[in-house]
């Protein structure tokens, strides 16, 4: 039996490097031997995205994108996800693990993205891997965007609605190109129609080339560890890194593991609390979309309401705090730089910008924060200018910096989905500066910081 299993695989290594590729992404695959729980969220995010695909397969078998009303009043999309839940065998749990599906996406590709933060795995030579990270995370955001429509319940309708018309803001283009996304002057049939063939086709076809393109350039550098440490400068005399082990079977075995576990937990809440309290599933978005009638408040799903704060809390009165936070990067910047290029360039960009502030409406800049606010952790490898990668040998002030960057991000995520308030504004306004103030003064405080000196191996106990 063993000899015609080897029979069988050489004839397809012939035709398919099927043993090759077994070697150089697992059995040959050498990791940092100090890996710990920080790293299993990138395991986790691709099982979760299969999960996401397989059950996306199976709805799509008993969904119906028509906005029009059945014989009982009721929109046909409504209807079909009705029809799901109570009449297709296993429906429910189908349905619910794909939408419980999306908030563990975001979880666990947040808590991915604070891992490569902390232990500075954005940085060289890992600079590509985590731009392939960042279009990962932005399709994610599409991709949810997209699905949230499907539904047609109230919260999807009118989230639809609101998140469109931000685009009107944008000078020249905006009215085209809303009326472009919605197919209609309203949210409609056809902005169903686009908006699920965005979701089942061409987002995930974009997404599982990314997803691929980012393992594949995390296997040709390696992966970065809780040290910071370069395992592949120290090998043996077979060109086995030191400090490295085999990907499988270690981590193979410690990522089931954890898979395990990260189930338990997920079966758990698709069974007893599938809602999320309110956050994984609107509780509006158990009533069918009406155009007339348009519900107390309305606000996206959680994972957006960071960013969704952002844009609320871009007014008139903010532009000037947003100004001198401008003009402070762009005098650091003219004094600091040693190239007079960099520096004229600061200059007349400072300068751009403070006088864009006050020219144009402060909604157009809302937008732009929006979907700056993402755009910023793409440019965090050439921000940290940090001597060190690893959160274990930086010093106190990027601690305290990075600590209170995370409160904010949190106190942002809870006021996007609480209706507007005099102090919610103040308060959001405050955070949205100290969040881009932690991107824009990155380069000078990472280089102030005390650090301490970086072991030759990891540390491994």
């Amino acid at each position: 039996m063993n000899k015609l299993a080897q029979q069988f695989m050489g004839w397809v290594d012939e035709r398919f490097p099927a043993t090759k590729l077994y070697k150089e992404h697992l059995s040959e695959y050498y990791a940092p031997k100090n890996f710990n729980f920080w790293y299993f969220f990138g395991s986790f995010a691709l099982l979760v995205l299969v999960i996401q695909i397989v059950t996306g397969i199976f709805l799509v078998m008993h969904y119906k994108p028509d906005a029009s009303l059945n014989a009982s009043g009721i929109p046909v999309a409504f209807a079909s996800v009705e029809y799901i839940m109570r009449d297709v065998p296993g429906g429910w749990i189908i349905r619910y693990m794909h939408s419980t599906g999306a908030s563990a996406f975001f979880i666990v590709v947040y808590l991915h993205m604070f891992r490569g933060m902390l232990y500075g795995s954005y940085r060289k030579p890992r600079e590509l891997i985590w731009l392939f990270g960042v279009a990962i995370f932005l399709c994610l955001m599409g991709e949810a965007f997209f699905g949230y429509l499907l539904p047609w319940g109230q919260m999807s309708g009118w989230g639809a609605q609101v998140i469109v018309n931000l685009f009107d803001a944008i000078p020249l283009i905006g009215k085209e190109l809303s009326l472009l996304i919605r197919g209609d002057y309203v949210v409609g049939d056809a902005t169903l129609n686009r908006f699920f063939s965005f979701h089942v086709i061409a987002i995930p076809l974009v997404l599982i080339g990314l997803v691929a393109a980012h393992i594949i350039a995390l296997h040709e550098v390696g992966s970065n560890n809780p040290d910071g440490v370069e395992i592949k400068k120290l090998k043996d005399d077979n060109g086995i890194p030191l400090d490295g082990i085999p990907f499988h079977p270690y981590y193979t075995v410690k990522d089931i593991f954890g898979a395990a576990i990260f189930l338990l937990i997920f079966s758990a809440i698709i069974f007893f609390m599938p809602e999320g309290g309110g956050y994984f599933l609107e509780y509006n978005n158990f009533v069918p979309y009406d155009q007339l009638k348009t519900p107390p408040h309305i606000a996206p799903v959680w994972y957006f309401t960071p960013y969704y704060s952002i844009l609320r809390a871009t007014t008139s009165d903010f532009m000037i705090w947003l100004a001198l936070l401008v003009a402070s990067v762009g005098t650091l910047t003219f004094l600091t730089a040693r190239n007079n290029i960099v520096r004229i360039a600061a200059a007349v960009v400072a300068l751009v910008l403070i006088v864009g502030f006050f020219a144009l409406d402060a909604k157009v800049w809302g937008v732009v924060m929006m979907g700056g606010s993402v755009m910023l952790f793409a440019l965090l490898p050439w921000l940290d200018q940090s001597p060190v990668k690893s959160i274990r040998y930086k010093g106190t002030l990027f601690k305290t910096i990075l600590a209170i960057w995370v409160v904010c991000f949190l106190i942002l995520g809870y006021l996007g989905v609480q209706p507007p308030s005099p102090v919610g504004k103040v308060v959001s306004q405050i955070c949205s500066l100290l969040y881009l103030a932690f991107f824009a003064f990155m380069p000078w405080y990472t280089r102030m910081d005390k650090t301490l000196p970086v072991p030759e191996r990891v540390t491994f106990e």
